[in-house]
């Protein structure tokens, strides 16, 4: 039985080995569980991930504005710079490019890289921001539905939705999106944008080595750009080699290509980045976003939706707007050694067949002073004549009706109403009184209307002016003191031109969508919201005033025109003047268009200063109109405006039909082209009769009983 016993010993040996065999069994089976654990992870996780919803900045495109012939560029709105290009329309070369470039094993990769996600996990092991090469399918990933952070969970969800991407998107849409989605710098996204925004043109004209130096630039856009500096583009010469190296290693260049450009970089033209809304053209893309709004157009529809948006902007009205305002403000300035900058003029020209605005100018740049000139309200002067000669005409007066034409004190009133130059006319027609813009005249008629001052803001209303400051019913209201924009006078004389017949003005004509389909047209009905006979006569009137009246110089430019000068300027108690504003509103029967001068940061300060001989709206404001008119017109045929009708007796000596126009001379921008050397005086137009006035908020309120032109 001895032999049968186990010394302590051998026990011993026997114990410690099931010991080491039990820990290395269970330790086996501890590894095979996590393994079959973490395997069943990760099949249950690829099993439940779906590709999220893209990033939305990355699936818009941008919406581009066009003036009226569709076909020039006016601007652009994006939240992301991006045109997408189907996959088949993508170039050959930059597909070559960017897949040499960045993940040569593309096309047989699953879609993710295992030397990638060593190397991230190795930067975790080390406490390091995480960090990998990554394919094509993974960038794409990341862009499209993740974010930058450098986390292992980021890292993770990358290259899970990378297999699932792989195995549900066929590798051409995959590098389709990859090529409209990633950043080339410049703001462009996508290879369409980048084309434009490095060379000017479109991807599918990008010769071999630019399609490179692109694809090159996408590794590290923020400091690979050439236009940054030598060490920038040395960096991307190094990288364009690459790529270079990797289309031959690939077989999608040959050696003989290779040697052609592989020595430098191609030449980058220096193409223009100004600000989306930089210069005279952004007070029209503003104008233009704003319209979409109130059409209800979103904020993502018109700078994401890859919009085509046709404005009703002239491209040739527009640039004779931008000259003229600019050369002559220039040129006024000059002459009384004042800055330019602080002497504004405002420019609306409209369409009269459709209500749609041809030409406007707000200012020289609308990222430096966004207050847009052409639609701010100031006292319009003499210029609101015309709506009370209209609301009179409507109740039953005629063009020949005697007013008095000298200095006189309205019945309950205190201050006199005085002409330009203190002139006394005597008795005159209201023909006269609108030719020579005589304020004792127009104040009388106030007078002898019914309501007459609130029928003249009626009248002004129905023509299509917005009420605004200085719209009270006082019996000076026909001198000026309504504030009114350009933009809204153009509309008024536009309903004059079109015979009484109103069209809201709008900016945009027609939207397109991506696809091409009209999602919008511009309503250009018109209503008839005047008397077309009285439209007519208060057209006729304002033609003698381009003939006979305050706007003679302007009546040699060869084609029928109609309009009327203003001058508001008030008088302070010393006998002292101020003008704060100057217009010149006028049209054919084509285009209205109106033009205001004012100066300061508000337009309030005084005109005068700039012009030193007398700020009127005979001098800048209608050699502005004539310089623009001379291009806008040109080409246009020459339409007269009707003679008067029965309103008018074609017996009175000072109220003539008329039944010839003026022949079109041979250069009729000749007459405009002198802006500074006009007479700046008009001792018989230009109103003076002045208000009483106190500040309010840095603008001008009118008393009551005030009197201005």
């Amino acid at each position: 039985m001895a032999d049968a016993r186990r010394s302590p010993k051998n026990t011993k040996k026997t114990t410690k080995k099931s010991g080491w065999r039990r820990f290395f069994t269970w330790f086996g089976i501890t590894v095979l569980v996590l393994m079959l654990a973490g395997a069943g992870v990760l099949g249950f996780a690829y099993a439940t991930v779906k590709l999220p919803d893209p990033n939305a900045d990355f699936q818009t495109n941008t919406s581009f504005v066009y003036f009226n012939d569709g076909k020039e560029k006016l601007g652009s709105y994006q939240i992301q710079n991006r045109q997408t290009l189907a996959y088949e329309d993508i170039p050959q070369n930059v597909k070559d490019a960017i897949v040499a470039g960045e993940n040569r094993t593309f096309w047989t990769d699953p879609g993710i890289s295992i030397p990638g996600i060593a190397r991230a996990v190795v930067s975790v092991v080390r406490g390091e921001d995480v960090v990998g090469g990554s394919t094509i399918t993974q960038q794409y990933i990341k862009v499209l539905y993740l974010n930058q952070e450098k986390t292992l969970s980021r890292k993770f969800k990358e290259i899970l939705l990378a297999a699932k991407m792989g195995n549900e998107m066929s590798k051409e849409e995959i590098l389709g999106g990859y090529l409209n989605t990633v950043y080339f710098g410049r703001g462009a996204y996508g290879i369409e944008a980048a084309a434009q925004a490095y060379f000017g043109k479109p991807a599918a004209k990008l010769t071999d080595a630019q399609a490179i130096a692109l694809t090159s630039i996408v590794n590290n856009p923020g400091n690979l750009d050439p236009a940054k500096g030598d060490k920038q583009a040395a960096d991307l010469l190094e990288r364009y080699q690459y790529t270079i190296n990797g289309m031959v290693e690939m077989g999608t260049m040959t050696e003989a290509q290779k040697n052609e450009i592989y020595a430098e970089l191609p030449e980058f033209p220096k193409v223009e980045r100004d600000s989306q809304f930089g210069g005279p053209k952004g007070f029209l893309l503003n104008m233009v976003q704003d319209e979409l709004k109130a059409k209800g157009f979103t904020e993502e529809q018109i700078n994401g939706g890859g919009l085509s948006i046709i404005t009703t902007f002239d491209a040739k009205a527009q640039e004779a707007a931008v000259k003229a305002a600019q050369k002559i403000t220039a040129d006024t300035a000059a002459t009384g050694n004042k800055k330019a900058k602080n002497l504004h003029a405002g420019l609306a020209s409209i369409d009269v067949e459709t209500g749609g605005v041809l030409a406007l100018y707000g200012g020289p740049d609308f990222v430096k002073d966004s207050r847009n000139w052409a639609t701010t309200a100031r006292p319009t002067g003499s210029t609101f004549k015309p709506y009370a000669l209209g609301a009179a005409l409507d109740q039953g007066f005629t063009l020949n009706d005697k007013l008095n034409g000298s200095q006189f004190t309205p019945p309950g009133e205190n201050t006199p109403v005085r002409n330009a130059g203190d002139r006394n006319y005597g008795t005159v027609n209201l023909l006269q009184a609108t030719t020579n813009s005589i304020n004792t005249a127009y104040v009388d008629l106030e007078g002898q209307m019914d309501d007459g001052p609130e029928n003249t803001l009626a009248f002004a209303e129905a023509a299509g002016l917005p009420k605004a400051a200085g719209w009270e019913p006082i019996s000076r209201v026909p001198l000026g003191i309504p504030e009114v924009s350009p933009l809204s006078q153009a509309t008024g004389y536009a309903t004059f031109a079109r015979d009484g017949k109103h069209i809201d003005t709008h900016v945009v004509a027609q939207v397109k969508d991506a696809s091409g389909a009209v999602v919008y047209a511009a309503d250009t009905s018109a209503e008839q919201t005047v008397d077309a006979d009285v439209a007519n006569d208060v057209a006729y009137a304002l033609t003698n005033v381009v003939q006979d009246g305050t706007a003679a110089r302007a009546g040699n430019m060869g084609f029928p025109i109609a309009g009327k000068t203003g001058t508001y300027y008030i008088r302070d108690a010393a006998g002292g003047s101020k003008t704060t504003a100057c217009w010149f509103v006028g049209m054919s029967k084509q285009i209205a268009t109106a033009v205001m001068y004012v100066a300061g940061d508000e337009g309030t300060d005084d005109l005068n200063d700039y012009y030193p001989a007398g700020f009127f709206g005979s001098g800048p404001p209608l050699s502005t109109w004539m310089s623009y008119m001379s291009v806008a017109q040109d080409g246009l045929k020459d339409i007269a405006f009707d003679g008067p009708t029965q309103r008018v007796s074609t017996q009175s000596p000072t109220a003539p039909a008329r039944t010839s126009q003026p022949t079109r001379t041979s250069n009729p921008s000749a007459t405009a082209a002198q802006p500074t050397t006009e007479p700046t005086t008009e001792p018989s137009t230009e109103p003076t009769t002045q208000p009483t006035v106190e500040p309010s908020n840095g603008r001008p309120t009118v008393r009551p009983s005030a009197t201005q032109t």
